[in-house]
């Protein structure tokens, strides 16, 4: 019994010990503690009312008023009505410039803009590019809260965004939803199509408005739904921040946004047609027209050819192509691998500016 007791009084000696440094130790770094529940610390906030308040006073509504042909009766055919529709802006910095579609303001006789605030204010058109539908307007009413911008290019299908704007004139709505895909095109919706898809809820009145990240920030201009079928829910398109962040430099600077050109249009390359000329079903696209006196004619391309690679790049999409020749500046020259008539050929073409839409 004698020897028991020494044992025993050591073990507890050895377990207090033990909790006290554990107690220390927790107390010190207590992130080393289990988590017991794993929806637990996953970074998720349970309410996104931070990231409202740290974005929505940078979302304004946009107002327009516009002469359109008066078609009630036919004896009115030459005559006009005014009409009157909705949209949504973003203050994206403080100095009054707001970003929002060109869709909005185009052919507007009248645009107001309204802050968050209640300010009203007739804005400057500084710019547009109708061919990512931005416009780039300012107001000068001192001092704006202006919005944080994230990166679009580092979204995940999954993440949790907002879409913030005026639809139906109802100012500061904001609805949730997830990203379901980026990099969308062939929507034929304008000529440069790189969108981010969510199920977030736009409405009227909601383009041009912000779509923004769980921290508040802008990661998106919201621009439109799919309204193929009128059942069609949850599949909405936001223009990436990183695109609106180039048009917006572009149009302060120059004063629209300056891109490469050569001269021809294409099509995707079926499959089944690739095959049967011996190429990569995967690769390729079909020139469909060589304008006149263009850069690709100068430089001998034709209709029919088929275009595999531009400078070293695989093409596997006319979109690809068309957005690698837009980002070359004017007197560059761009490399063209392409296939006619069974044979390969290069091709070396000076790059001309984009013709205006």
């Amino acid at each position: 019994m004698s020897k028991i007791r020494p044992t025993i009084l050591f073990l507890l000696q050895s377990i207090v010990v033990g909790l006290a440094v554990a107690f220390v130790v927790v107390l010190i770094r207590p992130e080393l503690l289990p988590v017991l529940d794993p929806s637990i610390n996953r970074g998720q906030p349970a309410s996104y009312a931070d990231a409202v308040d740290r974005s929505a006073p940078a979302v304004a509504s946009i107002y327009t008023r516009r002469l359109v042909p008066d078609t009630t009766y036919p004896a009115a055919a030459d005559q006009f009505r005014l009409n009157t529709s909705l949209g949504s802006a973003v203050i994206i910095d403080p100095d009054g410039y707001l970003v929002t579609n060109y869709h909005v303001i185009a052919g507007a006789a009248e645009i107001r803009v309204q802050l968050a605030d209640g300010r009203i204010a007739v804005p400057v058109v500084v710019g547009f590019d109708a061919e990512t539908d931005l416009a780039l307007l300012k107001v000068d009413l001192g001092p704006l809260p202006a919005i944080p911008l994230g990166r679009s290019d580092q979204l995940r299908i999954g993440d949790v965004v907002l879409a913030i704007g005026n639809p139906y004139g109802l100012s500061k709505t904001v609805t949730q939803g997830i990203v379901s895909a980026t990099g969308r095109g062939l929507l034929q919706l304008m000529t440069f199509e790189n969108f981010i898809q969510t199920d977030a809820a736009i409405n009227e009145g909601n383009s041009g408005g912000a779509l923004v990240n769980s921290l508040g920030q802008l990661v998106g201009i919201n621009t439109a739904v799919l309204t193929q079928d009128a059942g069609t829910e949850g599949i909405s398109f936001a223009i990436p921040v990183d695109l609106v962040r180039g048009v917006v430099d572009a149009i302060k600077k120059n004063g629209r946004v300056i891109r490469g050109w050569v001269g021809l249009e294409t099509e995707d390359l079926a499959p089944a047609d690739a095959a049967r000329q011996g190429l990569d079903p995967n690769i390729g696209i079909i020139l469909t027209r060589v304008f006149d006196d263009g850069p690709a004619a100068i430089a001998g391309l034709q209709r029919g050819d088929v275009i595999l690679s531009i400078n070293g790049e695989a093409i596997r999409s006319r979109q690809q192509a068309l957005l690698i020749v837009a980002g070359q500046k004017p007197g560059d020259e761009v490399e063209i691998n392409g296939w006619r008539d069974g044979q390969r050929f290069r091709a070396t073409l000076a790059v001309s500016e984009r013709p205006s839409e």
